[in-house]
């Protein structure tokens, strides 16, 4: 990813965000590989004489106060509204797993790679790579990728919650495909926002009481919505756990 590449992520995303038709994304990487990082030649070719880098991806100080800033990888600093799907294939490391961890699912196929390769160039990780991934999937598996560098196959992504699902060779966009489909299918999509967004802003309070009353506030803000759905339970929709009603309403 360079800086252009990273601007048109950027750009795609903000498109999403305020396209009211749209209500799950995915993000894929066409080519065998979802991304191996930023682009390491762009970033060595103009070099200043404080010795940072003028060629690389747009790096600058975060501002907690903006919620859709562009980060060094594109969407990285970005706090949707709306869920986004990773659809991972081939090689997802450096920059790309903090693209990746960035993402709200991860669905890999089975030939998938993490990693935090860039330990080998001596390149940090600047765009979440260091707050997301430990509260994915603990702090001391992710030290121990940060640390090592070492590459973590699919099967062991999913042992540590790095990915929600792992499927076939190649058809891992066809699974981010159907899974957006499925979330965006649910009625009331407001209701499912507040509860996303009161799960991820749980980390930014000061403590479970906190949190507590954000979920409260958040969740009362669409609870009037909740009527039509308890309606419909009430008349016999979605018994024995059956998803199949809800794919069949009008939305």
């Amino acid at each position: 990813v360079d800086r252009a590449t990273a601007d048109a992520l950027w750009q795609a995303f903000l498109e999403f965000e305020q396209d009211e038709c749209a209500k799950c994304a995915f993000l894929y990487g066409k080519g065998g590989t979802f991304c191996a990082g930023a682009d390491l030649k762009a970033l060595s070719s103009k070099v200043g004489t404080d010795g940072l880098s003028r060629g690389g991806n747009k790096v600058t100080d975060p501002d907690p106060n903006s919620r859709l800033q562009e980060g060094p990888m594109g969407p990285t600093r970005m706090a949707l509204s709306k869920p986004v799907i990773a659809a991972v294939e081939g090689h997802c490391v450096a920059g790309g797993l903090e693209l990746a961890v960035w993402c709200d699912l991860r669905i890999c196929d089975e030939l998938a790679v993490f990693g935090v390769f860039c330990r080998r160039w001596g390149v940090p990780l600047v765009d979440g790579g260091t707050v997301r991934l430990p509260r994915l999937i603990g702090q001391s598996r992710a030290l121990d990728m940060i640390l090592t560098g070492r590459p973590v196959p699919a099967l062991e992504a999913l042992h540590f919650g790095l990915v929600n699902r792992v499927v076939s060779k190649g058809t891992a966009r066809q699974a981010a495909e159907a899974l957006a489909s499925e979330i965006a299918s649910y009625p009331e999509q407001d209701c499912m926002r507040m509860d996303r967004r009161s799960a991820l802003e749980q980390w930014g309070l000061p403590s479970e009481g906190h949190s507590l009353l954000n979920e409260y506030r958040l969740g009362s803000s669409v609870l009037r919505r909740a009527v039509q759905g308890a309606g419909r339970f009430r008349d016999g929709a979605g018994r024995g756990g059956n998803f199949g009603d809800f794919s069949k309403s009008k939305l």
